[in-house]
């Protein structure tokens, strides 16, 4: 036994014969689920406090960038990425694919969530969205959307009562 030597690699000949496979299937992937609604406040030196039950899913690292009616979307990294390779899948030529990249990707920033689970939001973003100190986390399966509260009440308020004629158009697409 003193004579013997730990393997260093998996080439080693004591492993000969030996074969190791990883199988992974979609099923294995663990999938966040960002969802709910949570009321925060944004301190005056532009610092958001995530939900924890968002810290855990999000990680230490995230993308902020403009969204769509009037919020800001916040990314985990591994959707970003997702995102962006979307993003560049799409022909230059079209004005619409050009302008929505622009949009998105110009506009973003990749934000630190400190030791505390708090994300800096830039002025320009913040200006954006009209954030206020009162400002809602609305988690949308593979992103965090951050509203300005009465923005947010406004839209909730809007889709809530088209809420039938958007599942009747869902079933007919099969979806609901």
């Amino acid at each position: 036994m003193g004579n013997y030597k730990a393997p260093t690699k998996w080439g080693n000949p004591q492993f000969s014969g030996v074969k190791c496979y990883a199988v992974v299937s979609k099923w294995d992937r663990v999938v966040s689920m960002l969802i709910g609604e949570y009321l925060h406040t944004l301190d005056s030196k532009k610092r958001l406090s995530l939900p924890a039950k968002f810290r855990k899913e999000v990680g230490r690292k995230v993308v902020i960038t403009r969204g769509l009616d009037s919020c800001l979307f916040m990314f985990p990294l591994a959707a970003w990425k997702e995102i962006t390779k979307k993003l560049q899948s799409l022909p230059m030529g079209g004005a619409d694919t050009r302008g929505m990249s622009r949009f998105i990707l110009a506009g973003a920033v990749e934000s630190d969530v400190d030791a505390a689970g708090r994300i800096l939001v830039p002025d320009f973003l913040k200006e954006f969205a009209d954030l206020r100190s009162r400002v809602v986390l609305a988690g949308v399966s593979d992103r965090v959307e951050i509203w300005n509260e009465k923005t947010w009440e406004e839209y909730k308020r809007r889709i809530e009562k088209g809420a039938d004629q958007m599942a009747q158009t869902l079933g007919d697409l099969g979806i609901l």
